[in-house]
């Protein structure tokens, strides 16, 4: 029988449930009921059979099913499948942030990374968790950019926020202000920079990216009167980055970046912190978002929303930055398996010189 390649056969996307007191089964079974998904992807969620057919009645949603499954492996290809991480009954309490909720979104993390590693599926669409209430032994972090860097032991990784404006990466993600100067450093924001234009070259196809860097200090520093971190380590960095041929630009001062509209002359932004890159990708798009962990060897995404307690079992919540992080994960899945063949098959061409990307 002809061996079928990555290429030829269907995305396998596993799909963790959240926090189930949030909006994640709402956008979920909203999402999942196009049809048309299903001709494209198999789609596993990690959850409970019982809290999805408690959201599907609050939804009013009739003609929803998924198809239950013990194992990731026994997915209906054109059937939205579910695998029960939690067999007992559970309390739910819609918009509040409880003990239980925090269990369940770490048993669905845990079960589709688990099936991450093994090869049972290709892409993780993760929804929204309560940062807070997953705390635990077993999870210890900030957030899921933390823990799939964790867990695949990766160093140098990069939360890249995307719209249908522009890919903003921050150097410093979460961590309080205060600690964000003494963060940074020149081989911290050059890390960022190679992470970022890697990502953009294989996960989004741009062949040879433009990369603006922000500034930390007002009007860039203003030349030193308001700070020196520009002249002392940004700059720095983005000369090293250019003589590794990666196209930086900067420091940019943040608000007449985008203000002037400066922000459409490049392929990805790199914020010095959190709330600098945060602020204006949520005014862009706060409802079609989408969060990506850049340079990991497997594809993470999800919205870039959160749990939303305050919208939480009124059927008033938006699936579209759920649907964007759906579709998204799988287009960067298979724009790896184009970009890695391109470069597999240079190698052997004779004579043929292959520019080597910074990872």
């Amino acid at each position: 029988m002809e061996q079928v390649t990555d290429k030829e056969r269907r995305v396998r996307v596993g799909i963790t449930h959240g926090d189930v007191n949030g909006i994640s089964y709402e956008i979920i079974i909203k999402t999942l009921q196009d049809q048309r998904l299903m001709e494209l992807y198999t789609l596993v969620v990690y959850g409970s059979s019982k809290v999805a057919s408690y959201h599907r009645k609050i939804l009013n949603v009739s003609d929803f099913n998924f198809n239950l499954i013990k194992k990731s492996d026994q997915a209906h290809p054109r059937r939205p499948n579910i695998v029960n991480i939690h067999d007992e009954e559970i309390k739910l309490d819609l918009g509040k942030s409880t003990p239980i909720a925090g269990e369940l979104a770490l048993l669905s993390l845990e079960a589709a990374t688990d099936d991450l590693i093994k090869n049972n599926i290709d892409v993780v669409v993760t929804a929204p968790i309560n940062k807070k209430n997953i705390q635990s032994a077993n999870f210890p972090f900030p957030g899921h950019t933390e823990y799939f860097a964790k867990k695949f032991g990766v160093d140098d990784y990069l939360m890249l926020m995307i719209n249908k404006v522009f890919r903003i990466g921050v150097v410093t993600g979460h961590i309080p202000l205060c600690n964000v100067k003494e963060a940074l450093n020149e081989v911290l924001i050059l890390k960022k920079i190679r992470v970022m234009n890697h990502s953009l070259m294989r996960d989004f196809g741009v062949l040879k990216p433009r990369i603006a860097i922000l500034s930390l200090n007002p009007h860039a520093g203003d030349d030193g009167l308001l700070g020196d971190e520009e002249k002392t380590i940004i700059q720095p960095a983005i000369e090293n980055a250019f003589q590794q041929n990666i196209l930086a630009f900067g420091p940019y001062p943040a608000d007449g970046f985008f203000g002037s509209g400066n922000f459409k002359n490049f392929d990805g932004i790199l914020a010095m912190y959190h709330d600098q890159g945060m602020v204006p990708f949520k005014m862009a798009s706060f409802d079609e978002g989408v969060n990506f962990t850049a340079g990991l060897p497997v594809v993470r995404t999800s919205p870039a929303h959160g749990t939303a307690y305050d919208l939480a079992g009124k059927n008033i919540a938006s699936p579209e930055a759920f649907r964007s992080a759906l579709h998204m994960a799988c287009d960067i899945f298979i724009n790896r398996l184009d970009y890695d063949e391109l470069h597999a098959n240079m190698l052997h061409i004779p004579g043929q010189e292959q520019e080597t990307p910074h990872a």
